[in-house]
Parts: structure tokens; C-alpha cells; sequence
């Protein structure tokens, strides 16, 4: 999610961001049986194949500050090309380079 996008979300839907912060990052990510680095590996692939590109941009990042590596992520879109389809693994190819550019 850019930042303009996380502020039009908040504008826009209030409740579903509330919920958003309460709910899924409040309790479901910090539910004890999957790790941080694994929801967010799971969650950066789900974006992928989903073709979810406005998501893409923070949840990259979040893997990268939850512990997934630069290689980890390149390779994952890399393998998902061959699941998910060769042209949502080069959009997320290009908004992973614009992440690493941004975090660099």
C-alpha cells in the first residue's frame, strides 16, 4: 500500500481500517503459531497471485523489517512466475525494485 493509499483507506473507511489494525495486525499477526517472517512470506506470495499490486509495496516491506531477506523475496516471485503467471510476477518484480531502491 503506498501512503497515499493507507491515507485514503483511513479517509474513506474508517471502520475497515480500524478493524484492519485491530484485528488482523492487532490478533491474527501476532497469533503464536505462524512467525511474523512466515505470515509475511505467506502473505507477500498471496499478494502475487492474487495480482494485488496497491498491497504489494507494504507488505514487501514489512517481510523485509519482519526478517524475509532481499533473496528470499527475488526468488519467491521468481518461483511464483511458474504458479501464479509470468505477467504478476514481473509487476511485482518491478514494485519489489522500486521496495529495495526505496529501503537502500
Amino acid at each position: 500500500m503506498t501512503q497515499d493509499h493507507a491515507r485514503s483507506y483511513e479517509t474513506t473507511t474508517p471502520k475497515l481500517a480500524e478493524l484492519g489494525r485491530e484485528v488482523l495486525f492487532g490478533d491474527v499477526w501476532e497469533r503464536g503459531e505462524m512467525t511474523k517472517r512466515d505470515r509475511s512470506l505467506v502473505t507477500v506470495a498471496a499478494l502475487i497471485a492474487t495480482y494485488r499490486p496497491l498491497q504489494m509495496p507494504f507488505h514487501m516491506k514489512l517481510a523485509l523489517e519482519n526478517g524475509v531477506s532481499e533473496v528470499e523475496l527475488k526468488e519467491l516471485v521468481t518461483h511464483l512466475a511458474f504458479y501464479c503467471g509470468w505477467p504478476n510476477a514481473v509487476t511485482a518484480a518491478d514494485i519489489l525494485g522500486e521496495v529495495l531502491q526505496a529501503e537502500n
